[in-house]
């Protein structure tokens, strides 16, 4: 018998349309056996295929070129590749049964090349899981692990089962796809496309932003916990929201107990798929369409004119090493999706037990599919790549000239216009900052050098006043302007891997005993300092000079030319109690206490000041036409006007950036001064054309009641031209 069945479905108006045309014999749905009569559309090309009963199901030859499972309209497409299998089985589950009430094999006649496809008509998706299992040489030497007793994760699976609540594991040792309705409403909300060099990047962890009590939204620790704060975030004034891994996760996998509590994979960084958004992360259970709240918080983040940057992580997953599961890639291929020494074990350049070969044809396919996808379908603005030194790294470790991974997105037309930022080194000893590949001038990167030089320049090391101007003016010692453009740089003093900003000026070393480790984990060369007392103190000095330094910190960052990010709950004096590598912690160590930002209100406001300011004055972010009073776009300074002639005790530097304002009506001027010394200091200012004074819009030594000024008028004016700087403190100046 041979029915019509159909990919792609057109609306019920088009099918009386084409019923009208004369189609209506082949339009006609017919019920024998469960197949539908259908089309494909849009070219109304019919597809005749003989039927064939599989495990009591009807079936056909699939489509071959989009992996993955999808729905049609009376049926599901199951497409998997494998290069080494001999077999391949579907599995079909009700939802949490931990044994299938189907098994599918496919077919000889359903297999292309190495690609297996098949069309199950008759399935509701709501009702059943999937997973495949896969049969060939089981030779570990080879790094062949093939073993149908396995159950396998599809790795284009678009939502994973068992996983929706936090904290627990429906199917111990199982992971299970689903099938997705990918129909949203984007109500004609567009992506606001902002230049990078204009982001303001604010990093936050999904659920630590706001699980504690204290950020009164209705669903803590969720996607829509951040939607309900975005009011907030917009008042702020950052553009970008770039999230930690939300690609799906088990944080249950390396759950431990330490002093009476959990410890779970609270990060992310341990992805079990790479297509698939983390269940967890959503408020309500979204059958069939998972991700729909991520849209929404896609949504409602380009309807108040910011952006979303993904962390992914292709670097590794959640198999781990020889010793670890087997439930997915390693099921699959492993000889191809994973670096292998010669004896079959895994190399391990990314510290988590196995190092995915990136640049192999396959997993590089895999890899430009899956960003597209969420591209696609999620409306993504951007990608942050975790140790992407890895990405560039060939079949057997060694770092590529040109590696086809990166190429590849660099160039992808559907990538074209999303920000692609590298964390540019590896656990394996590769640091490219400043030397990345990037074709095109498409990738910027995580400047690590930015975030370790303004560091201790800021806490008074010696031999840091050349390094803090280069990081300022954009690092042109690392990216060529000419060659890498001024947005290679993306500037950041804090990350979610190290100090909060608040601890960074709290302790001199890290406190990560809470991990249960005893304190071995997390890095040692944190460039802190405590202000002379470790952790808390009640000694109002003491505090009132981390205060200092914390708001030195962010005028020195979105005062430099490149992109800044800082980390979420910095703004208000945020704290992980000295620890600096909070991995595990699901708790109070990680998430953020919005009682702190009453607590600290000067210190939110100072960072609003300075992200507005930066907005205001466009000659910090960027290029403008060239000042008509001939100063120059940039110069450097010490206590002496235009002396960068810097000694290593020189502790006070003064930057100028000059240009026209975005109007084009005045110059605009803006002279930063900058003293880490622990004395004050006389400054002369630059002279400035006739007519013109040095006014005082930032004095971040005078304290929360005028260290920042947000009128012209209201401004302290330096006509002498002399400038007293105090301690450890940063001026900011304006022409006028």
């Amino acid at each position: 018998m041979k029915n019509w069945h159909v990919f792609d479905a057109l609306s019920e108006n088009e099918v009386e349309c084409m019923t009208e045309r004369g189609h209506s014999e082949k339009m006609e749905y017919k019920k024998e056996m469960g197949a539908q009569a259908a089309f494909c559309a849009p070219n109304v090309r019919f597809f005749q295929h003989p039927m064939r009963e599989i495990a009591g199901y009807h079936t056909c030859q699939g489509y071959c070129l989009q992996n993955g499972a999808y729905e049609l309209p009376n049926g599901v497409n199951f497409t998997i590749s494998s290069m080494g299998a001999t077999s391949i089985s579907l599995l079909l589950f009700y939802r949490r049964a931990q044994k299938p009430f189907a098994v599918l094999p496919f077919p000889e006649e359903y297999r292309v090349g190495n690609v297996y496809s098949m069309i199950v008509f008759g399935l509701d998706i709501g009702e059943f899981e999937y997973a495949y299992s896969i049969d060939g040489p089981n030779d570990p030497a080879r790094g062949m692990l093939f073993d149908p007793k396995n159950i396998i994760l599809d790795p284009y699976a678009r939502a994973v089962a068992g996983q929706s609540k936090w904290g627990t594991k429906a199917i111990p040792g199982s992971y299970r796809g689903r099938i997705v309705s990918s129909y949203f409403n984007w109500e004609n909300v567009q992506s606001p496309h902002i230049p990078m060099q204009d982001l303001v990047i604010y990093e936050m962890h999904v659920r630590g932003f706001s699980k504690h009590e204290s950020s009164g939204v209705a669903n803590p620790g969720t996607f829509d916990g951040i939607i309900e704060k975005i009011a907030y975030l917009k008042d702020l004034g950052v553009n970008a929201v770039e999230l930690m891994p939300i690609f799906e996760f088990d944080e249950m996998r390396d759950m431990r107990v330490h002093d009476g509590k959990l410890l779970l994979d609270y990060w992310g960084y341990n992805p079990v798929c790479f297509f698939a958004p983390n269940t967890a992360y959503s408020a309500d259970h979204e059958l069939t369409h998972e991700g729909d709240e991520l849209r929404r918080l896609v949504r409602a983040l380009h309807k108040n004119g910011m952006e979303i940057i993904l962390d992914v992580v292709f670097n590794h997953t959640a198999e781990g090493n020889q010793d670890g599961p087997i439930f997915s890639l390693k099921g699959v291929d492993n000889s191809i999706y994973y670096l292998l020494a010669p004896d079959g074990t895994y190399y391990n350049f990314s510290g988590c037990g196995n190092t995915v070969n990136c640049n192999h044809p396959i997993v590089h396919q895999m890899i430009v599919a899956c960003l597209r996808y969420w591209v696609i379908e999620y409306r993504i603005d951007g990608f942050r790549f975790d140790l992407a030194s890895i990405l560039g790294r060939n079949e057997d470790g060694t770092p590529m000239h040109n590696p086809p991974l990166l190429e590849s997105l660099a160039v992808d037309p559907i990538l074209s216009k999303v920000k692609l930022i590298a964390e540019a080194w590896d656990a394996g000893g590769l640091y490219q900052v400043g030397s990345f590949p990037s074709r095109s001038n498409r990738w910027a990167e995580w400047n690590g050098k930015y975030r370790d030089d303004v560091r201790c320049f800021l806490k008074g090391d010696g031999g840091m006043a050349t390094q803090l101007t280069y990081r300022m003016l954009g690092s042109p010692d690392l990216y060529q302007p000419d060659e890498r453009g001024e947005c290679a740089s993306v500037n950041f003093i804090t990350c979610h891997d190290g100090f909060t900003l608040h601890d960074l000026f709290s302790y001199n070393a890290k406190h990560n005993e809470a991990n249960g480790w005893k304190n071995t984990d997390g890095d040692n060369n944190n460039n802190s300092w405590n202000c002379g007392e470790e952790g808390e103190t009640k000694n109002q000095d003491v505090n009132n000079l981390r205060r200092r330094l914390q708001k030195n910190a962010v005028t020195v960052l979105m005062c430099s030319r490149g992109t800044p990010m800082f980390l979420a709950g910095d703004e208000f004096g945020n704290s992980q109690f000295g620890n600096n590598n909070a991995y595990c912690q699901d708790n109070e160590i990680s998430w953020l206490n919005w009682d702190d930002l009453e607590k600290n209100q000067d210190l939110y406001h100072f960072f609003r000041y300075m992200i507005h300011f930066r907005k205001k004055h466009p000659i910090l972010r960027r290029h403008t036409r060239p000042a008509k009073s001939r100063f120059p776009e940039t110069s450097l300074h010490a206590m002496t006007p235009w002396d960068a002639n810097y000694q290593y005790d020189s502790r006070v530097i003064g930057v100028t950036f000059a240009g026209r304002n975005m109007e084009d009506t005045a110059d605009d001027i803006v002279h930063i001064v900058m003293n880490s010394h622990w004395e004050g200091h006389q400054v002369c200012l630059p002279d400035l054309p006739n007519g013109q004074d040095w006014y005082i819009a930032v004095n971040t030594f005078n304290g929360p009641d005028s260290d920042c000024v947000e009128e012209v008028e209201d401004m302290q004016c330096v006509r002498s031209g002399i400038l007293w700087i105090q301690p450890r403190s940063v001026v900011i100046l304006v022409a006028q």
